[in-house]
């Protein structure tokens, strides 16, 4: 059994609660009491887990707080579950998975439908609740809301689409067919940058095939997770389909892993976390996919229409405060537009709008906790020690908390860190080559290969340079690419598997072979 564990001397709740918090716990404000008053009122501000249908808290009592990152305050208290629980929960789901397997992928899709309704008649709600317990800008928050209710659409369409197969038999007496059934109770383990997202375009696809689910939201982010799980039991998808608990995340781990029960395991994060978790399935050997780091480079050519490449590259860099794993975390330029670039890109950067998500015209949150600003900080001065140079940001923000200035870096080379590892932060390092070649090799010198995005009008560069680029994304002239309609995943260490479209349904299938004798 693998343990996914980081430190010892403390209990996991006592830790979890610790490292939330970056100070004093600060009571609610009026602003923040308002929002969590209107959220209550409305029945999504749930402060238990789900297991079986039934609202309930962890059996010795535990909970840990859940915090504002851009204010610190404390929004409320979850439970801080074991293994003993997400053991309740997966039985849960197993009984569950005999009826709801059993349904057609017609009913099943009914439910999702009103399920997928439930979500974008409450996006302004689950919006704020987001923005609340993540810190991201409240309109990009709903947005978040109709991408990730756009897989739960998806499914619930795609799931009536799941077709078998018939195969001419070399034999006349013989019919072969290929069934395609569901896989099983499926432990579904997401992060805190999409509370939302990482999990409708998991949980959606499984429910469309006909799987159950044990979902382990990140304990920074559960309320999302929550109030989607309540907007199910609304849309009357039955106890024991779909399962939330949440706290001790190696005790979590541990149980889902070691559960025959269990038969697949899907997980966004670290790729370090990835590894563990891939390793510990081996011993039940249950399917696995991975969605992990990224180091995803961002590459202007010369011929680039700048004004596309400023777009693309600001919206791909900054996205959620740059905590996305589809980040550009390198942009390369090429040299006779880099200064023109550089120049224009900072400039851009200097006036975006840094604040409370609630606030209008917010473009850039606080990261998420004070973890996440000393590893932005410690990036950042490892570069200046080597000779880069910061245009613009470089610092905490004059905000406090965990906000931190949106940032350009220039004179960057592949032997930094920013250039080397995800920041997962507002910092932009721009580094200048001269070639295509030298660019693919710059851009492929990475164990990771998640998203990777070009700039250029030259039709044939940019299809060349596609082909060459080892990642599973790529973005020609767009810096947006995620949609529930194509398949995201990576290659060599970012992960396995893939999540939307027809292809991400296959993640949660077995296929049959079915021999047919004795016809003739």
């Amino acid at each position: 059994m693998i343990r996914v564990r980081t430190r010892m001397a403390l209990s996991a709740c006592a830790m979890l609660y610790r490292s939330s918090i970056s100070g004093p716990v600060r009571l609610m404000t009026t602003d923040t009491q308002s929002v969590a008053a209107k959220l209550s009122s409305s029945g999504l501000l749930r402060s238990q887990a789900l297991i079986g249908g039934k609202w309930v808290d962890a059996y010795d009592g535990k909970t840990i707080k859940v915090h504002n990152p851009a204010t610190g305050e404390v929004i409320t208290d979850v439970p801080c579950m074991g293994g003993r629980e997400t053991n309740d929960a997966i039985s849960s789901a197993y009984d569950a998975f005999s009826s709801w397997s059993k349904l057609t992928a017609a009913e099943r899709s009914k439910y999702l439908r009103k399920w997928y309704d439930l979500i974008m008649a409450h996006k302004e709600e689950l919006g704020q609740l987001m923005t609340l317990e993540q810190g991201k800008p409240l309109k990009e928050a709903i947005g978040e809301v109709s991408y990730g209710a756009g897989f739960i659409e998806f499914s619930a369409e795609e799931g009536k689409r799941i077709y078998g197969d018939i195969i001419p038999s070399p034999l006349a007496d013989r019919r072969l067919f290929v069934l395609k059934q569901p896989v099983g109770v499926v432990g579904a383990i997401t992060p805190w940058n999409f509370p939302l997202a990482m999990i409708t375009r998991k949980v959606g696809p499984a429910l469309a095939c006909g799987c159950t689910v044990v979902i382990k939201p990140s304990e920074l982010t559960p309320l999302t997770a929550l109030a989607a799980a309540e907007l199910s039991i609304q849309a009357g998808i039955p106890p024991g389909v779909v399962n939330v608990v949440m706290g001790n995340a190696p005790a979590i781990g541990d149980a889902l892993l070691a559960s025959p029960q269990v038969r697949k395991i899907t997980f966004t994060g670290s790729t370090k976390v990835g590894k563990k978790l891939m390793e510990g399935a081996a011993a039940t050997v249950k399917k696995v996919s991975l969605e992990l780091g990224g180091n995803a480079p961002c590459i202007i050519f010369d011929d680039a229409d700048l004004e596309v490449a400023l777009k693309g590259a600001l919206a791909t860099k900054f996205r959620n405060t740059g905590q996305t794993c589809v980040c550009a975390n390198r942009i390369l330029v090429q040299e006779g537009i880099y200064d023109k670039f550089a120049n224009a890109f900072a400039k851009a950067v200097q006036n975006m709008k840094v604040g409370d998500g609630f606030t209008e015209g917010v473009e850039q949150g606080p990261l998420i906790n004070e973890a996440a600003v000393q590893k932005v900080e410690s990036f950042v001065e490892e570069a200046t020690s080597k000779g880069a140079k910061v245009l613009v940001g470089g610092k905490r923000h004059s905000l406090g908390m965990t906000f931190y200035e949106p940032t350009v870096v220039t004179g960057v080379n592949s032997e930094m860190l920013l250039a080397k590892e995800e920041v997962f932060g507002p910092v932009a390092p721009l580094l200048k080559f001269k070639t295509d070649e030298e660019a693919i090799q710059m851009a492929n010198n990475t164990n990771a290969g998640l998203a990777a995005y070009i700039f250029s009008t030259n039709i044939k560069r940019a299809w060349r340079v596609t082909e060459a680029l080892e990642y599973g994304i790529v973005g020609v002239n767009e810096g947006l690419v995620s949609t529930e309609v194509a398949p995201f995943g990576g290659v060599k260490q970012s992960g396995l598997g893939r999540e939307g479209s027809k292809y991400g349904m296959d993640e949660y299938l077995e296929m049959k072979y079915v021999c047919l004798g004795s016809m003739s």
